[in-house]
């Protein structure tokens, strides 16, 4: 008797949240639906560049192509933006993900900022 296979349920969103976090050392882009699952992700050094290559601007460009063709069965046509870090591809990953056919909504930077920082050291004594 044959194994019935199940049959694979094309999804489609939409909609949903592109996360960027652009470090000195590396670039990792992350596409979420609206409810925060992961639809795909990746990075500089997943496609394979090392050292001070990873953190470029055109790196990260690249990292945007490579996570768009992930998620293009999804239909995904909108995105809101949440940009955390400092690092050089910051910019250009915003900019290729326009580029590459998104619609942005918004862009939120997230990245943390100290406040009240740490505790002081005690006064020396002699």
């Amino acid at each position: 008797m044959p194994v019935k296979k199940k049959k694979k349920i094309a999804r489609t969103i939409p909609e949903g949240n592109a996360y960027i976090q652009a470090t000195y050392n590396n670039t990792i882009i992350t596409l979420t639906d609206l409810s925060g699952n992961t639809l795909a992700w990746s990075s500089a050094g997943k496609l394979g560049f090392k050292g001070p290559k990873k953190s470029t601007p055109f790196v990260a460009s690249l990292v945007v192509k490579d996570v768009i063709e992930k998620v293009k069965d999804f239909g995904f046509k909108k995105v809101n933006v949440f940009v955390r870090g400092i690092g050089g591809g910051r910019e250009s990953a915003v900019r290729s993900l326009y580029s590459n056919g998104l619609d942005l909504i918004s862009i939120k930077d997230v990245t943390p900022i100290p406040h009240g920082g740490v505790r002081l050291a005690g006064e020396r004594r002699v």
